[in-house]
Order: structure tokens, then sequence, then C-alpha cells
């Protein structure tokens, strides 16, 4: 059993996917610091000063603090927007990346298509 969880602990997947959820999280502090120092403050400014996580209403004994789930539903959408531009870019990259190794075609292939395809003429 121990043999068994050592392979799949060390397969690659295993250990792109703990890389992947270590820079996740690190990725996800920088943007909420973002959106928490940067964006709100420029947000709360145009909007005449509000802090949105003021905002609360009193009903009976209940208190409603809509103010922190507007700020919750706009860093999801800027996180969202974050995540969605970063792996737009390294799609980009491979995608350049593919079609660089797709153009290097060896010599020697294409000169032995090109005899193929004049031996395939001359026996017709």
């Amino acid at each position: 059993m121990w043999k068994d969880f050592k392979e799949f602990a060390f397969q690659g997947n295993v250990l792109d996917l703990a890389v992947a959820v270590v820079i996740g999280a690190a990725f996800g502090q920088i943007v909420n610091s973002l959106v928490e120092n940067v964006i709100m403050p420029l947000v709360g400014g145009l909007f005449g000063g509000i802090h949105f996580e003021g905002i609360v209403y009193h009903i009976g004994d209940a208190t409603v603090e809509i103010g922190v789930f507007i700020q919750s539903v706009f860093d999801f959408f800027v996180i969202s927007a974050s995540i969605f531009l970063f792996v737009r870019l390294l799609m980009k990259f491979k995608r350049k990346k593919e079609e660089e190794e797709e153009e290097e075609v060896d010599p020697t292939e294409e000169l032995l298509t090109e005899i193929r395809d004049l031996l395939a003429e001359k026996n017709k």
C-alpha cells in the first residue's frame, strides 16, 4: 500500500497540482490586495467616499451586511477576470511555441517525401 501511495503522490500530475494550488493561493492574495487596497478605494471615491463594507441594514435583531456581500461579489469578478487574462496570456505563449515547433520541418523528411512522390509518378 505504501508503494502505491508513493507512486501516486510522486506522479507528475499530483506535483503539478500541488504547485498550482500554492501559486493560486499566492495569486489570490495579490488580487485580493489589489481589490481591497487599490480598486475599492477608487470605486468608493467615485461614489462619494462610500465604503461598501459599511453598508448594513438592521431588521429587528438581525444585521444584514449587504456591503460585505457587494465586496465579495466584486472580489469574485476581479479575481475571475484576472485569472482569465492570465490563462489567456499563457495559452497565447503556448500556441506560439506550438506554431514554432510545427514550422520546424526536418529537411531529411522533406527530401524523402519528394523522392517518394517522384518515384510514385515514375512508376505510373
